[in-house]
């Protein structure tokens, strides 16, 4: 029989030491391992998501807007002016009172034409004048004429009454005389009436050319005293753009301008609307004295409301949307409150809210996806994102009302998971 030898105690501490360190070692990666995978299957997303939620969902119409002016006095250019050349314009938003300059032109040429309509008044004058004298010496040599024809055909007729006590020759001769008197006198009194026609029609001719000048002067005053444009009461200027060879923009100093030119407009503050397009599936949606609320890109610390005023019953061709060329409804909006600041041109961005729903299950519109026809939501669900058919019972321009498919404490991806960047 074989005889092997029994451990000794230190021995046995030894190996039992050596198999606690491997349980322990075990368990350790046993639980590291199950940690690891609980962590794993409970890891955040690494994509931006948004957890669903129960609140108020608003149901709006939102477009874009312009402040117009319906009542507005227009600065324009002189009419009967030639050539305009801005020597002096108020910059776009100025606030001016009644009479304050708004625009002045170069006067060098008007003032070189009054001068010169000036002084073809005088010498027209002076030629009517010159006229009138020489009518009047005409008027007078002729009436001598008839005169002396008159009397040379009483004399003519004296002599002829002898023709009792004088011969037959001579009697014929004072007959003969007679007559040539007469016609004498006929001719110098159609020489009168001839002068008396021309020297009338003459001076007339120099009075129209009087009057023409005169007109000319008073047109080229006018013209001057419109050489500096007032405003015709307070407010606010708004430059009028209009196309240059560079473009669409302002006048400004030195630009020269065509007689009649807009030039400026002065809104009537009161009569100020903010006149928008809506789309024709967003008309049936909106109604007269409707709330509006508007935020003016220009004007950001501020919020107005309003009502919708006035909603034109036919559709209009909008070409200023782009292609394809839509056909919409043209709005306006009257403002509640007023602002120093507010003027036309400026644009707004409008939201009518035309229902409120409570308590409604809602989304980010960049939330859903359309996939094979249908809209789906993608939900984390433990460690990565499952797709899920929703159906949408309302829409707005940012946000989804979820009528089924997610519930409350989802969280879903705002970005496509399926597509790799």
């Amino acid at each position: 029989m074989i005889a092997f030898p029994f451990p000794t105690t230190a021995r046995m501490k030894q190996i039992w030491t050596r198999r606690k360190a491997m349980v322990v070692a075990v368990v350790l990666l046993v639980g590291g391992g199950v940690l690891g995978a609980v962590r794993y299957s409970n890891r955040a997303p690494t994509m931006p998501t948004f957890e669903v939620k129960r609140g108020e969902f608003i149901d709006s119409v939102q477009f874009r807007g312009e402040v117009k002016a319906m009542k507005s006095a227009t600065i324009s250019a002189p009419a009967e002016a030639g050539d305009l050349q801005i020597v002096k314009i108020v910059a776009d938003g100025t606030p001016v009172k009644q009479g304050d300059v708004v625009v002045e032109f170069d006067k060098t040429k008007t003032e070189q034409d009054l001068a010169q309509d000036r002084s073809t008044l005088k010498s027209a004058q002076a030629e009517i004048d010159q006229a009138q004298a020489q009518a009047r010496l005409t008027e007078e040599e002729d009436l001598t004429a008839v005169m002396k024809a008159r009397f040379d055909v009483e004399t003519a007729k004296l002599d002829a009454s002898k023709q009792e006590i004088v011969s037959k020759i001579e009697g014929a001769e004072a007959n003969l005389k007679v007559a040539d008197a007469e016609q004498k006198l006929h001719e110098v009194e159609e020489k009168l009436k001839a002068d008396r026609a021309v020297n009338q029609a003459t001076v007339e001719s120099k009075t129209q050319a009087s009057k023409k000048a005169a007109y000319d002067v008073q047109r080229a005053e006018h013209a001057l005293s419109r050489m500096t444009l007032q405003a015709p009461s307070a407010g606010t200027i708004s430059l009028v753009s209009m196309w240059h060879p560079g473009g669409e923009s302002p006048f400004k100093p030195g630009d020269r301008a065509w007689p009649g030119a807009p030039m400026a407009e002065l809104p009537d503050i009161s009569s100020l609307r903010v006149s928008a397009r809506a789309d024709e599936t967003e008309r049936g949606r909106l109604a007269l004295k409707q709330t509006v609320s508007a935020q003016l890109d220009a004007i950001p610390d501020r919020q107005f409301t309003g009502q919708i005023e006035q909603i034109s019953t036919i559709a209009t061709i909008d070409f200023s949307a782009g292609w394809p060329i839509p056909r919409n409804f043209n709005l306006e909006i009257a403002l509640d409150q007023t602002d120093a600041r507010l003027k036309p041109g400026m644009t707004a961005q409008l939201t009518v809210v035309v229902d409120r729903v409570p308590d409604a299950l809602t989304i980010p519109v960049q939330a859903s996806f359309q996939k094979s026809g249908q809209t789906v939501a993608y939900v984390w669900e433990g460690s990565k994102f499952q797709e899920r058919v929703i159906a949408i019972g309302r829409r707005n321009r940012d946000r989804i009302l979820v009528a089924n498919g997610l519930r409350p404490g989802d969280r879903v991806a705002l970005k496509d998971p399926s597509v790799k960047e």
